[in-house]
């Protein structure tokens, strides 16, 4: 059967791929995809959500749509929350009245980081800035408000070819410096946004909606530092820019990063089984598919 499926935040890295993905295999489903962004569907306006998701005839809703300026946050704490938390119960509320399946995109940030083993789905959770807080409680609301069937998917470290990420900071500062600095104590997994959409894609087809709400981890295989993944870029690139390994407490930042936070994906490849790539293979597909 067909679905109708709205995508917010669908100019964003994940949105963004969602997209393409769904164009390149648009003769393969004849599910409808309505993608929107605020200029098209303001989330935190929940009269205009309800209107749009019974105008429309939704039955799936896949939130890419979040306040993802980690430090920016620490400032804008009411537009982080606005976004990240009251839309998140604007939609698990449309979700529950509507009987939509609710697919919601979290984040690493809700762990503190201090674990010293890949993070399971249960481990506690403890988020340590703005940004971090206002995801965990938008997860809170969702879990509270129980759309049936409700889908979490916690993520860490997205980048792709399209928007601003990490991979394009570096790439520009390879280009422009002989010598960079990056932080080399933060661990964790880079997850490129085309792999996520694809899982995310595979799960919706696959229609397994459990009572309630449950969580999932996902990002690519593998296990790397920040300064490791920017020594990958550069070698896949043939950037001769130098990069020192810097300590946290030698670049400080208005949010606290977690020093540790690689997720065990255990869980979400034994429930659908899916095949995750490892990261460098992921990092140099997108690399290929920038330099076209």
């Amino acid at each position: 059967m067909s679905k109708r499926i709205l995508v917010t935040g669908a100019n964003g890295q994940l949105g963004s791929e969602i997209r393409a993905r769904v164009m390149e295999y648009k003769d393969e489903t004849q599910n409808q995809y309505f993608f929107t962004d605020r200029k098209e569907l303001d989330i935190t306006d929940a009269s205009a959500v309800e209107a749009f998701v019974s105008m429309y005839h939704i039955d799936t809703i896949i939130n890419c749509a979040a306040y993802t300026a980690v430090d920016k946050a620490e400032e804008e704490s009411a537009l982080a929350y606005r976004i990240n938390r009251d839309a998140a119960e604007t939609l698990a509320r449309t979700a529950k009245t509507s009987g939509a399946w609710l697919i919601h995109i979290s984040t690493d940030y809700v762990f503190d980081g201090t674990a010293c083993r890949p993070l399971k789905e249960t481990d506690p959770v403890d988020p340590q800035g703005v940004y971090g807080r206002s995801k965990l409680e938008g997860e809170e609301v969702i879990r509270r408000i129980a759309p049936e069937g409700a889908l979490i998917i916690r993520t860490s470290w997205v980048y792709s070819s399209m928007g601003q990420n990490f991979v394009k900071t570096m790439l520009r500062l390879g280009n422009e410096r002989e010598k960079i600095g990056v932080v080399y104590d933060q661990i964790g997994t880079p997850t490129y946004a085309a792999d996520l959409a694809a899982a995310i894609l595979f799960i919706m087809d696959a229609g397994k909606r459990d009572e309630g709400v449950d969580t999932l981890h996902y990002s690519n295989e593998g296990v790397c530092s920040w300064y490791d993944f920017a020594h990958s870029i550069f070698e896949m690139r043939q950037l001769e820019c130098t990069i020192d390994p810097i300590a946290t407490e030698a670049y400080p930042t208005p949010a606290k990063r977690p020093p540790y936070s690689v997720l065990d994906k255990s869980k979400i490849k034994e429930k659908y089984g899916i095949a995750i790539p490892y990261w460098r293979d992921s990092l140099k597909t997108c690399l290929d598919k920038m330099a076209l």
